[in-house]
């Protein structure tokens, strides 16, 4: 097949770099349709091991690896079919609220998969979590857990996916600059099952999520506005999933 410069209509999308091509391969198998590599990558051995493990083409084509790189140093490049998943309803769930930046969106990913928390809902309208650039940031991370887009959080609170008709209460922690309750490392909430919201960059999240289970707030000097989307993820994140 010809591949093209990513655009966001495509039924494809693209890993750049060896490291989440290999994650790609690794995780889902399934969903790539090609991996080009460089005649002049060092670690053509363990890249053909791979491919071979997990059936899946493998071709050398410099021309390719030069068009869908703005980079000089991508070497490997994975082809993959975009896809759809369900979110495990008794599971953590991350929920960011419109993030429009792909760079910290791929970034709070790879941050959520360190820490253990594998199932993400993305309220739309939002970033495109299969960007090449979300890819990459997420270091491969994108495949390794599940993700599923809403049109609204109503929508995400609605579904089957959040565990409505389950016997287990699902409870909800906002994370708002005027949110109720600090968030401390001696005073941290433990419940079995959550959702923690985050709201974009550039606003965070309504007032009107105050009305949602528990606000949240990380206490801050009176030095700076706010903190970082990504690390204030981070930090939320850390918290709850480390009891």
């Amino acid at each position: 097949m010809e591949i093209k410069p990513y655009k966001k209509d495509f039924e494809y999308s693209y890993t750049l770099g060896a490291f989440p091509t290999f994650e790609l391969i690794d995780a889902k198998p399934e969903a790539v349709k090609e991996v080009y590599c460089s005649a002049s990558f060092t670690d053509m051995e363990k890249l053909e091991a791979k491919c071979r493990e997990k059936n899946v083409k493998l071709t050398v084509n410099d021309k390719v690896i030069n068009r869908l790189s703005d980079k000089g140093n991508v070497y490997v490049v994975g082809v993959f079919d975009k896809y759809t998943q369900k979110l495990e309803s008794k599971k953590p769930h991350l929920v960011l609220v419109n993030p429009s930046d792909m760079g910290n969106l791929g970034t709070i990913i790879r941050t959520a998969v360190g820490f253990g928390i594998m199932d993400l809902a993305v309220i739309e309208p939002a970033a495109d979590i299969f960007n090449p650039k979300t890819v990459r940031a997420s270091m491969g991370a994108l495949f390794r857990l599940r993700q599923h887009r809403f049109t609204s959080f109503e929508e995400y609170m609605a579904s089957d996916e959040f565990g409505n008709g389950s016997d287990e209460k699902r409870e909800i922690f906002t994370f708002m600059l005027n949110g109720k309750k600090q968030l401390t490392v001696s005073d941290c909430p433990k419940p079995k099952l959550y959702s923690l919201v985050f709201g974009n960059e550039a606003t965070g999240l309504p007032d009107t999520f105050l009305d949602y289970g528990t606000s949240i707030i990380i206490p801050q000097t009176p030095y700076v506005d706010s903190l970082n989307l990504t690390i204030a993820a981070g930090i939320g994140m850390y918290m709850f999933a480390k009891g």
